[in-house]
């Protein structure tokens, strides 16, 4: 049996909002435990300075020209994610291996091999006086891939210990993970998975939350759709939609990472705040059902959802749905199986990182499209 670690992971996500917060046990293989998760909301004035930097950082030129400010912000959020680790270890009376830090993707263009996140490793392990693994997303770029998805090993593990009865019902178990962007896995059992990496696959699928938190953000006093009520109160325009469609769609093969930057909300400009958000929910649960459909390989499949549009109570329903005439299709979000869906991702930079320091794979050629399985991060002990 390998050494179990403890890690902790941290993760800042397109919601900006907050960061959370997870510490886990784990082999960095078939074997991990939950121990504790915490949520940390940011305060309302750096909320809106993340959002502001965000939005005005659209080309590779942009990190150049706004160094100054992203400089600033990215040591406020150091300072705000050294805060949540130093708490929940403090609170938890626990000796943490390492800290995996996912910091704040300020932007990224699969096209032209650049992810940029902003968080300052070394003076996270500083202020923590841990050991903390960073920048994981630089070697998977560097060997051919997009940078993206990095979770699907992650779920794979959830997968193969939480699913048991599930894995012998269904041909496949799908993760399906609706953040800012929505990206899918395909999930294997471990024997399959160690015969080939190929038997996991993965793919950002097109916009989660991004296009209707924009819409919302920008035309009301809300960060979001909650539970998707505002669309529930808006009738779609079906022209609109279909235009979209026919403009946005993004067709298989799935094998491009995304970035909110690569969508925008104009098209709907016309439309009042509850027209806007129908459209675009409808808009994201056609592209996301479409996607399901294709990765079930019309075999019998089971979907389990993750991320914040889990909660969107419209955009769920609509995608449950467009796939009810598809017998052989489960959806489900993960609670449904006793997991909790707030925190996988940075229970997944947490297992990511103890897979990084036992130089073991984070992506694979089905997964984030690099030449061969590469691991990642890069270490740092700054204390």
């Amino acid at each position: 049996m390998g050494k179990i670690y403890t890690a902790l992971g941290l993760m800042s996500g397109t919601s900006m909002d907050g960061i959370d917060a997870s510490i886990i046990s784990s082999d960095g293989d078939k074997k991990y435990s939950i121990i504790t998760d915490k949520y940390y909301k940011y305060e309302e004035k750096f909320r809106e300075e993340l959002v502001r930097i965000r939005s005005k950082v659209l080309t590779n030129d942009d990190l150049v020209s706004y160094e100054t400010e992203i400089a600033k912000i990215e040591r406020e959020l150091t300072l705000l994610h050294a805060y949540a680790a130093n708490d929940l270890i403090k609170k938890n009376d626990l000796n943490i291996d390492f800290i995996g830090f996912h910091g704040h993707t300020l932007f990224h263009d699969s096209r032209k091999k650049i992810s940029k996140q902003i968080g300052d490793g070394k003076l996270l392990s500083q202020l923590c006086k841990k050991d903390v693994i960073f920048d994981f997303r630089k070697n998977d770029i560097d060997n051919g891939g997009e940078g993206a998805p990095l979770t699907p090993i992650f779920h794979n593990a959830i997968v193969n210990k939480n699913l048991n009865n599930e894995l012998n019902k269904f041909d496949t178990i799908n993760i399906l993970n609706i953040g800012g962007i929505a990206n899918i896995t395909k999930t294997a059992k471990w024997e399959k998975f160690y015969e080939s990496s190929d038997k996991l696959q993965a793919s950002d699928i097109g916009p989660g939350n991004c296009m209707i938190d924009s819409w919302i953000r920008n035309n009301s006093n809300s960060m979001f759709d909650n539970k998707g009520k505002l669309a529930s109160y808006g009738k779609t325009n079906s022209l609109i939609l279909n235009q979209a469609l026919e403009n946005l769609y993004i067709l298989p093969p799935y094998n491009k990472s995304l970035d909110i930057n690569d969508f925008d909300v104009s098209f709907v400009r016309g439309l009042n705040l509850e027209n806007g958000a129908s459209t675009l929910s409808d808009l994201t649960a056609e592209i996301i059902s479409d996607a399901i459909i294709y990765f079930s390989n019309s075999l019998s499949s089971l979907c389990i959802v993750c991320g914040g549009g889990r909660k969107n109570v419209y955009l769920m329903e609509t995608i449950n749905r467009k796939l009810s005439k598809y017998n052989n299709l489960k959806f489900f979000p993960v609670e449904k199986f006793g997991i909790d869906g707030d925190y996988i991702e940075s229970q997944a930079f947490a297992y990511l990182a103890i897979r990084s320091y036992l130089n073991l794979p984070l992506s694979f050629p089905k997964t984030t499209r690099c030449i061969l399985p590469c691991t990642g991060g890069t270490l740092v002990s700054n204390y």
